[in-house]
């Protein structure tokens, strides 16, 4: 199983070109199910969930060719309506074939997902909804088994009890084709979310925001083929801003949103870092000495959670003590342990971390425990005195594309071994 060796204690210069957006490329992929007709999409990373969702779809009878950064599909003869364990397993993003596959087929059976285990991700919000749109839906032998009896979806009032990502995802393409007029409140208002709006709306359908959180979907009968370039990926520009903070470096973002990013933004400025906006590029110089400051993750537009455990990498070499909390999933904390044994000062209560900040950092072997804890570790790493091996670098092929050949463009000495 392959390690990551890193040699701390550089600072890194250089320019880096932020890929496609994971998180907006695999919902964009499973729209294919919602035509028969050709889906183009550009800028996808190479990552081993994409792969999984390639997998997943093609296990569907979804006719795919990839080549570089670009995937077309096409979905004129679907022979599976199940999303089978095998491949579900890997990663929670599976579920979002479900509401395609009841809406344009009528029936669907998708195993329970996996994905990180950062606890508990109930998919109740997705069935809930899917239910109220007329479909029947039971939960045994580990699937999702459901069916839509009239045929056809129809469109509902629906509040969700919590703003969820991937629920919202579901139920606007499952309403895309249903009967009628759906309207979503407290969706979330992540901009991955108005990446899926777009592509749909070049799909044919009739769907916008009335307000930040409501969503309004008007459905149409049929969807047609589109093109779409997938939006860049925030959180893997926020992680290297925060390896240019943490290393005391300064580097370029090519491909980077800005209008994605102002809550990072101000995070790095308030911990002294110098952050120079530009079109499309964002510059971060690190500073001398990094500022403690407490954050709190939020849904968008507030902090992200999947950057919180690089954030606390950086707290804890910061200058005082500072405290995080994690108001998103309830067990993302497991990354804690592995700072530790770089020689971190960090405590846990409940859902807050209490960190005291020290002077540097000193090499360990490390173990990555999920995708965004895993690049904590790498900041650590490239931060710290001396030799760290990083294990189960797996997580980290889920969600970042390229990343020795990244980090070693502005000089880490990082290598796979």
């Amino acid at each position: 199983m392959d390690k990551i060796y890193i040699e701390g204690g550089k600072p890194l210069e250089g320019k880096v070109i932020i890929s496609g957006s994971k998180n907006a490329a695999l919902p964009l992929m499973t729209l294919s199910l919602l035509t028969s007709e050709n889906c183009l999409l550009k800028n996808v990373p190479n990552l081993m969930d994409v792969f999984t969702m390639n997998d997943l779809l093609l296990s569907l009878g979804v006719k795919i060719i990839r080549t570089k950064d670009v995937i077309k599909m096409k979905a004129d003869n679907v022979v599976s309506m199940v999303a089978d364990y095998d491949l579900v397993r890997k990663m929670r993003a599976s579920v979002l074939v479900l509401g395609p596959l009841l809406a344009r087929f009528g029936k669907a059976e998708v195993s329970l997902p996996g994905g990180c285990a950062i606890g508990s991700r109930p998919i109740d919000l997705h069935i809930s909804a899917l239910k109220k749109m007329g479909a029947e839906i039971d939960i045994n032998d580990g699937y999702i088994k459901g069916i839509v009896p009239n045929g056809r979806l129809i469109g509902s009032d629906i509040s969700l009890l919590k703003s969820s990502v991937g629920a919202t995802e579901n139920i606007i393409m499952a309403a895309s084709i249903a009967l009628g007029k759906t309207v979503l409140s407290n969706a979330a208002m992540e901009p991955e979310i108005d990446d899926l709006i777009e592509a749909l709306n070049k799909m044919g359908a009739k769907i916008k925001r009335v307000q930040k959180n409501i969503i309004e979907v008007i459905g149409v009968d049929k969807l047609f083929g589109f093109e779409h370039t997938v939006m860049s990926d925030r959180i893997e520009a926020g992680t290297y801003a925060m390896a240019s903070v943490i290393t005391g470096g300064n580097i370029k973002l090519i491909n980077a949103d800005k209008n994605n990013l102002e809550s990072v933004i101000s995070f790095l400025r308030d911990i002294g870092s110098n952050v120079k906006i530009m079109d499309n590029e964002i510059i971060v110089k690190g500073p001398k000495e990094i500022k403690s400051v407490n954050l709190k993750t939020e849904v968008f537009p507030g902090f992200p959670t999947d950057l919180q455990a690089q954030a606390m990498a950086l707290m804890a070499v910061s200058n005082d003590r500072s405290i995080i909390e994690e108001s998103i999933f309830e067990n993302r904390f497991m990354h804690v342990a592995e700072l530790i044994r770089f020689g971190a000062n960090i405590r846990i209560e409940g859902h807050k971390a209490i960190i005291e900040g020290i002077v540097n950092f000193k090499g360990a072997q490390v173990m990555a425990t999920d995708l965004r804890a895993s690049s904590s570790l790498i900041l650590a790493g490239l931060r710290a005195k001396g030799q760290t091996i990083l294990s189960r670098v797996y997580h980290l092929d889920r969600g970042y594309e390229s990343l020795e050949k990244k980090f070693t463009s502005c000089g880490a000495k990082i290598k796979r071994i």
